[in-house]
């Protein structure tokens, strides 16, 4: 079959997955509780669900190994010119950046809504900007001011045991969207800049210890998410800007080395869903009804989140000794598990996409409205949303699903020498991304719902 009529039968295959997942939009916004519907949300999940495991089919039957490096090759090369000047701007755009958040966070208005420090934070950054280094590429190197900051400070360069890994980036993470949750970080101004701080003083501490690029290549959860991210995008820097097929990044063999790793990308994808989760109505009556049965109200949210996490992690780990007992490899589990795990960062982006893109445009006129005047900002002006918006929050969690299919299975070809024992592998992996669709799905048709017992 030439390589024409291939891609023909795959966007062919893509397209029935977009129809199907349009489907599934008005599934979706017509099953909300204040909507009226007939479909019942079991059948919308099950759709979104079977958009996933059609894709799998898709994907399996119709394409090759050639044809596949040959979608994920990379294509051109740009080198810019001034580099080391662009990377100094950069670096000096971001601490000019950090210090207007320190600066309006301690002595701006104390409204949220007027307060550009807030708005800077998780408007323009984590969502606006977190945005770009997956549908774009990786820019953080570039901008990072903590990195700036550590590159002309002396370091001890003492060892970073190797034993840690990745492991202390998973505890940052996991640690940053807890506080994220249970405190006031993004409501009260003074707070939040009082936690940009202690994140700086740490930061710099680490890098004076252990050297800028130990810290930020391994221990840094924030670079590390971007990093990682990036591998999604279709713009990379290798000496020169390149371009690639979106998420073509996540079949490098490189880019998970081991458990640690691992469990970093089971992180991200865990953080995204639980900052989703805890902001619906059926969090909120069983969080209440496990605090009236007794369980202390600041326990709550800390062991959910450890718990969670640990469920999805054992939940990849079932996959990948299944995915081992499928294939019928001698390969170990930790190998299949290194390479499958890259493929679920295209769910996280999805799902990232599909929470932040709306709350990044309702706010992007009051963000304006106090860059313009940070310390006597206008009265905030917000973009309501149409209703079908829903419905493209559901499509990029689709997307990015259907994304991590195809990952996976150009990860397989490149694991196992036969196409059917690749195929074999991705079931229960396939399975396993259709449980976190499903779910994701779920948490993005539900109404908003205070989160309770936060502060």
């Amino acid at each position: 079959m030439s390589r024409r009529r291939r891609l023909a039968l795959v966007s062919v295959g893509v397209l029935f997955g977009l129809v199907g997942s349009a489907a599934a939009h008005g599934a979706g916004l017509a099953s909300a509780p204040d909507r009226g519907s007939d479909v019942p949300t079991w059948l919308f999940l099950l759709t979104g669900g079977g958009v996933i495991g059609a894709s799998f089919l898709l994907a399996s039957f119709v394409t090759d190994r050639s044809f596949m490096r040959y979608l994920h090759r990379s294509r051109g090369r740009w080198s810019p010119p001034a580099r080391k000047t662009i990377r100094r701007l950069g670096g000096a755009v971001g601490v000019v950046g950090l210090a207007f958040v320190l600066m309006v966070g301690f002595v701006g208005p104390r409204e949220a809504l007027y307060n550009a420090a807030v708005l800077v934070v998780w408007a323009g950054w984590w969502s606006g900007y977190a945005m770009t280094t997956y549908l774009v590429g990786n820019s953080w190197p570039l901008f990072n001011p903590w990195r700036a900051v550590a590159e002309i400070l002396p370091s001890l360069d003492r060892p970073y045991p190797d034993r840690f890994g990745a492991w202390p980036a998973v505890v940052g993470l996991l640690g940053l969207v807890w506080l994220e949750v249970v405190s006031p970080v993004a409501d009260q101004p003074r707070f939040l800049a009082s936690v940009v701080v202690g994140y700086t003083g740490l930061t710099l501490a680490g890098a004076v210890v252990f050297g800028p690029g130990t810290w930020f290549e391994t221990v840094d959860p924030i670079a590390r998410v971007f990093r990682y991210f990036g591998r999604v995008a279709p713009l990379y820097y290798d000496g020169g800007l390149r371009l690639r097929l979106p998420g073509a990044g996540l079949d490098d063999v490189r880019l998970v080395s081991d458990r640690s790793e691992v469990g970093f990308v089971v992180a991200i994808l865990w953080v995204t869903t639980y900052d989703g989760l805890v902001a619906t109505p059926p969090w909120r009556r069983f969080a209440v009804a496990v605090v009236e049965a007794g369980v202390p109200a600041h326990l709550l949210y800390p062991v959910s989140l450890a718990v969670g996490y640990a469920v999805f992690l054992g939940v990849f780990r079932v996959a990948a000794v299944y995915s081992k007992r499928h294939a019928r490899t001698y390969r170990p589990v930790a190998e299949l598990a290194r390479r499958f795990a890259p493929p679920l960062l295209a769910i996280a982006a999805g799902y990232h996409l599909a929470h932040f893109l709306g709350y990044f445009v309702e706010l992007s006129p009051a963000l304006v409205g106090t860059l313009t005047a940070p310390l006597s900002p206008p009265d905030p002006v917000a973009v309501v949303l149409p209703s079908w918006f829903t419905g493209v929050e559901i499509a990029f969690v689709i997307v990015g699903h259907l994304l991590a299919i195809w990952a996976a299975h150009a990860a397989a070809y490149d694991v196992f020498p036969g196409k059917l024992q690749a195929i074999r592998s991705q079931y229960a992996i396939t399975l396993a991304m259709v449980c976190y669709t499903m779910l994701s799905l779920w948490i993005v048709t539900q109404p908003y719902a205070t989160p309770p017992y936060v502060s």
